[in-house]
């Protein structure tokens, strides 16, 4: 259900259960969010795509556990809820496979080749960038089965469109095409259908010939800059500049400059 394969230092991870339009089960779950946290740890791996077969990206979580259980849990749910039941689901479900692509120390890469809805939207949203299908679609399905969005929606969409504009696409669950998902700076570029693997492995064919721990720091300060104040923002910085002057990749980056050269950058 998970294909995965490393080349010339990028991770693909691949979704296959294109029968299902790739809605998402708690074996892949646990799956993308351990291989995404090996991924940090594994010099080998310096960028990461996440992609799937079939003509659905990811259709959100698999709902057969329950109606109502959106974090993808296939367990028979009881007659009668615990109160805590669903929120302990969603955070160790659909939560916890966000928060493994933001917390990735390596850039990660969605290639959307069709319809995100859901989970399935914001595990692409989630990505630090974006690269969609002409055919591919964004919709947030979550009003329209009387639910309230997890898998991280309501904190990630206002970040990437503003609060009206992800309170309309909250609220109406209407779908959007991926030229308007361009538009509105959801995703970063719109490809012809049978471009998309080529488009998505130039990008990450970059990702992974970059510096590779520079881009970790880079991703971590953005990615904590929209919950802090300037000071705190300015001094996380700094203590980033500290850390990358110690790699390796630094100082060849440095040197190639001073030599008027291209610098070779190996992850370290």
């Amino acid at each position: 259900m998970i294909l995965h394969t490393t080349d010339n230092g990028v991770l693909w991870i691949t979704l296959n259960r294109p029968a299902a339009l790739n809605a998402i089960t708690p074996d892949q779950r646990e799956r993308i969010i351990a291989k995404l946290f090996d991924a940090s740890a594994d010099l080998d791996v310096r960028a990461v795509v996440i992609t799937a077969t079939g003509k659905g990206f990811c259709a959100g979580a698999d709902l057969r556990g329950g109606a109502a259980d959106t974090s993808g849990s296939a367990t028979p749910q009881p007659p009668e809820r615990v109160p805590g039941d669903v929120a302990r689901l969603i955070r160790l479900g659909a939560q916890r496979l966000v928060s493994a692509v933001l917390d990735c120390e390596k850039p990660v890469l969605a290639a959307v080749n069709g319809t995100a809805a859901g989970l399935g939207a914001h595990l692409a949203f989630a990505c630090d960038l974006v690269v969609a299908a002409e055919s591919a679609t964004f919709i947030e399905v979550f009003a329209r089965r009387g639910l309230v969005p997890d898998g991280g929606g309501a904190y990630l969409l206002p970040r990437l469109v503003g609060p009206q504009r992800a309170k309309e696409l909250l609220f109406f669950g209407d779908a959007v095409t991926a030229a308007e998902a361009e538009r509105l700076g959801l995703v970063n570029r719109v490809v012809p259908d049978a471009s998309l693997e080529k488009a998505a492995r130039d990008w990450a064919d970059r990702l992974a010939t970059g510096p590779t721990r520079a881009l970790a720091l880079t991703k971590q300060l953005v990615n904590a800059s929209l919950e802090a104040d300037r000071g705190t923002a300015f001094a996380a910085e700094a203590a980033a500049q500290e850390i990358n002057m110690t790699t390796a990749d630094a100082r060849e980056g440095v040197a190639a400059f001073v030599e008027r050269r291209r610098p070779t950058y190996r992850g370290r």
